[in-house]
């Protein structure tokens, strides 16, 4: 049985590759995001319980839903891919890089050549090796020209992806890349068994802590432990069930009837009172989460920059955090590095509600008065996102911007409204490198860049920063690089909140990640009933 081993940081980037070194284990090699240098797995304050069944009321998932990880985009899909499959490298409670499929790894000193080696003995639900071609194939599956993955933008560079024996690959890069394991953390570039010349993603067949029992996308999910995981010190849970519960009264009533164990995004407007149920408890985690609205740059009006300053001058972001998320939040500034997050620019100026720049800024644009629409659902912001465009409709008629809020049906949102409709609402969970976070999102001609936004000094100073081993001339782009959205943007970020859960007692966890809601979106192996 492989277990996790404890991991001393090493930096991979002074000297070249020695494969025989390498082979013999004498590398280890992790990474951290802040200044930990050690990582173990066993991170729980209190021993973990074996046994029982776990009840989830979730806000996100669509009947759309498919098990192509290349498709996937909702906390439904994402838990099911960390639940049922393992990837390469793990966001780690504390922020650190830690291996999971990937035993090791290491790079030359430009980082454009990287080796992993694979754990042995690792085995899919079905009883099948892990070996290097079914890693190969999970990776290339999201490339190509017909690749319509969000990972496919972080695969650009791959320029060979090849075998060395069983448990082992190279990937060479068109152009160095310094935070490169840390991709393989992506939900979506999970490890499924090799099948032909691609995968075998309809079988949910994978390496994880649970094995799929029952599945109805966007609607309910149950999994059973997998008795045979290789992680002896994770995988508590009998089974857990995971069931879609988009109306926030409906979710909360399911947690205090017993319906349910857990929540997400609880509505809080009504915390206060769940806080005074006896047996039940809410917890908030700072990290990376920020809600946006995303202007399709090369439509009309917002084509002009004028008009997109306008907008980004005549929201309320304080009002916002304070009344619809309840505290449970921080303002944003356009743009989405978060203050935790390595390289975050504390020096750019806050922006502010300021209806007179507004008016400025439209009168530039050659306007007197706006009248645009605002697409959105409640689930695009999990809570009171139609409240939050109503605010946003009052604050900017004082600028003479008229914004209709059009309210669309939850299901079906991410694939009907979002990166289609030229004014709408959405989130993302954040990513834990600058670079990560910029190319999924900003990055030019990227499947999630969500306002189709194209700066060219942007673009160059994306791929430069990736490759630059100077971490204070790093520095110095990606601070250029939040300066630039921050100005000529196509996005607003008036905040960013705090991932809060509800839950009863009986519920237990370790220490818990900030990257993503749910500890890192990995609660079903690292939690565990009481």
């Amino acid at each position: 049985m492989n277990k996790i081993k404890t991991l001393n940081h090493a930096n991979t980037l002074n000297k070249p590759i020695d494969r025989r070194r390498f082979l013999s284990g004498s590398l280890v090699t992790g990474a951290a995001l802040g200044a930990s240098s050690m990582m173990s797995t066993n991170l729980m304050a209190m021993p973990a319980k074996k046994g029982g069944t776990l009840r989830v009321g979730f806000t996100q998932g669509a009947t759309s839903d498919s098990t192509d990880p290349a498709t996937f985009n909702n906390d439904f899909m994402f838990t099911y891919a960390y639940g049922v499959f393992n990837n390469l490298t793990e966001i780690a409670p504390d922020g650190s890089l830690v291996p999971e499929l990937a035993l090791r790894w290491d790079a030359t000193p430009d980082a454009k050549t990287w080796l992993f080696e694979l754990r042995q003995g690792v085995s899919f639900h079905n009883g099948k090796e892990l070996a290097a071609t079914d890693v190969i194939a999970s990776i290339n599956h999201h490339r190509g020209e017909q690749s319509k993955s969000s990972a496919k933008p972080l695969l650009a560079d791959i320029t060979s992806i090849r075998a060395l024996g069983k448990y082992m690959i190279e990937i060479q890069l068109a152009g160095g890349n310094a935070d490169f394991p840390f991709i393989f953390s992506q939900y979506n570039l999970v490890i499924h068994p090799a099948k032909g010349d691609g995968i075998d993603f309809t079988s949910m067949n994978g390496t994880g802590a649970y094995k799929v029992k029952q599945f109805e996308p966007g609607v309910r999910a149950h999994y059973q432990r997998n008795e045979n995981y290789w992680k002896e010190d994770r995988a508590h849970l009998d089974e857990i069930e995971i069931i879609l519960i988009s109306d926030p009264a409906a979710r909360l009533n399911a947690l205090t009837t017993g319906e349910v164990d857990l929540i997400d995004r609880p509505d809080l407007k009504t915390l206060h009172l769940l806080k005074r149920r006896k047996g039940l408890r809410v917890e908030q985690t700072t990290g990376t989460k920020h809600y946006t609205l995303p202007m399709l740059s090369d439509v009309a009006p917002y084509k002009d920059n004028n008009v997109r300053q306008a907008l980004k001058y005549a929201i309320d972001r304080q009002e916002m955090v304070d009344k619809i998320l309840k505290g449970y939040g921080t303002v944003g500034n356009d743009h989405p590095i978060a203050p935790s997050m390595q390289f975050f620019n504390n020096e750019l100026k806050q922006r502010e509600y300021d209806a007179d720049k507004s008016r400025f800024y439209l009168k530039k644009a050659g306007l007197q008065k706006l009248d645009i629409q605002l697409n959105l659902a409640e689930s695009a912001w999990g809570n009171d996102t139609v409240n939050g465009g109503v605010l946003f409709s009052e604050t900017s008629a004082k600028a003479g911007i008229n914004i209709e809020v059009v309210r669309e049906p939850n299901d079906g949102y991410w694939s009907n409204v979002w990166l289609k409709k030229p004014f709408c609402a959405s989130y993302w969970g954040g990513r834990p490198t600058a670079d990560w976070m910029f190319t999924t999102a900003y990055a030019d001609g990227v499947s999630w860049n969500e306002s189709r936004w194209s700066h060219e000094k942007f673009n160059q100073l994306l791929v430069a920063a990736r490759s630059e081993l100077n971490q204070e001339r790093r520095r110095e782009m990606y601070f250029d690089m939040q300066q630039l959205v921050h100005d000529e943007g196509s996005t607003i970020i008036p905040m960013f909140g705090n991932y809060v859960l509800a839950m009863n007692d009986k519920v237990q966890h370790g220490q818990t990640a900030s990257n993503w809601n749910l500890d890192g979106l990995r609660f079903m192996e690292r939690w565990w009933i009481s």
